[in-house]
């Protein structure tokens, strides 16, 4: 079970600086960064440690089985940016 970002994402960086596997991407080095609107967990990284959940002061971070319907989109989208 991964991980996944949602809407509410504010790209501040403090996931990826929680991340111990560097999962978490863009980051704002990135060339990508500034034309997405959120940041992405890569589903086939992530080590569901967790860490990244309380770094986000956004609760934008969910386990993929426990998203609410209405976000349910997102697996799929964090999993397409690594496409």
């Amino acid at each position: 079970m991964a991980f996944v970002i949602t809407d509410t994402c504010t790209k501040d960086e403090n996931c990826v600086e929680a991340c111990p596997i560097d999962c978490i991407h863009p980051r704002k080095d990135e060339a990508k960064f500034a034309e997405v609107p959120q940041l992405f967990i890569n589903p086939d990284e992530c080590t569901d440690c967790g860490a990244c959940v309380p770094a986000c002061d956004y609760n934008s971070i969910y386990p993929v089985d426990d998203l609410p319907e209405n976000l349910k989109s997102f697996a799929e989208k964090n999993a397409a940016y690594y496409k």
